[in-house]
């Protein structure tokens, strides 16, 4: 899974200081692609390098296309954020939906121009909607500050989904045997101590029991601890 398959797409920008601060957003959170389509000021122009500050290589590199539609050529999902829900056959997402998303893939974020944002003809491009979660009586972002919210969330999955999580290898996890072993050795104290009771409710409480136990990644020497505990507390004081 790579930083690099995700681009952020700036549909007729129309003011210099948000394409600059667009680069920093897309930059803070590791991404690199900014790609620019039509844009009103001249691109580059030294008020957008300026505002991009330490991004400005994001747009000494970003590809300026004449249309949306050679834009999104080389990319396999486009998703595009909206402020209003579009009466069209596309499907509306989330952010927290973006969790189902394959990264692995080469994805847009498609954004509007200031003004106006996307138009339907816009929007037909994009395989999901998107809009960003905000007051319902004041809907009214910054371009940046879109750009900054979804940069910010895709990184935090990219990297979740990342993340080795590995035991340490002195560990070893008990056997599906040594949990079943001593799961059986706490019903057997269990049913000396009368405790499985109504007798009806017996196989839903064992049911449940195995489920807890089964569930639990419990190493060999937790299940001998525990086995131990269950031995003491069925003996009498």
């Amino acid at each position: 899974m790579s930083f690099n398959n995700i681009s952020f797409i700036l549909h007729q920008p129309q003011l210099s200081e948000n394409i600059g601060a667009c680069a920093r957003a897309v930059k803070n959170f590791n991404f690199k692609k900014l790609i620019i389509v039509k844009p009103k000021p001249i691109f580059p122009n030294d008020k957008i390098l300026a505002t991009s500050v330490g991004a400005k290589d994001l747009i000494i590199n970003a590809k300026v296309h004449e249309t949306l539609e050679s834009a999104v050529k080389k990319v396999d999902y486009v998703i595009a954020t909206s402020a209003r829900f579009r009466n069209k056959n596309i499907k509306h997402i989330n952010l927290e939906d973006l969790k189902k998303i394959d990264f692995n893939k080469k994805i847009a974020f498609l954004f509007g121009s200031e003004a106006s944002g996307l138009s339907n003809n816009e929007i037909s491009y994009a395989n999901y909607t998107m809009q960003i979660p905000t007051n319902p009586d004041f809907k009214s972002l910054n371009l940046s500050h879109s750009v900054i919210i979804i940069a910010h969330t895709v990184a935090s999955i990219i990297n979740l989904k990342g993340a080795k999580y590995s035991k340490s290898k002195k560990v070893t996890l008990a056997s599906k045997k040594d949990i079943q072993a001593m799961t059986n050795l706490c019903i057997k104290k269990l049913e000396e101590k009368h405790f499985f009771k109504p007798l009806e409710k017996r196989p839903i409480m064992l049911e449940n029991l195995r489920s807890i136990f089964s569930k639990m990644e419990l190493s060999e020497k937790e299940t001998r601890i525990l086995s131990s505990v269950f031995v003491s507390l069925s003996k009498k004081g």
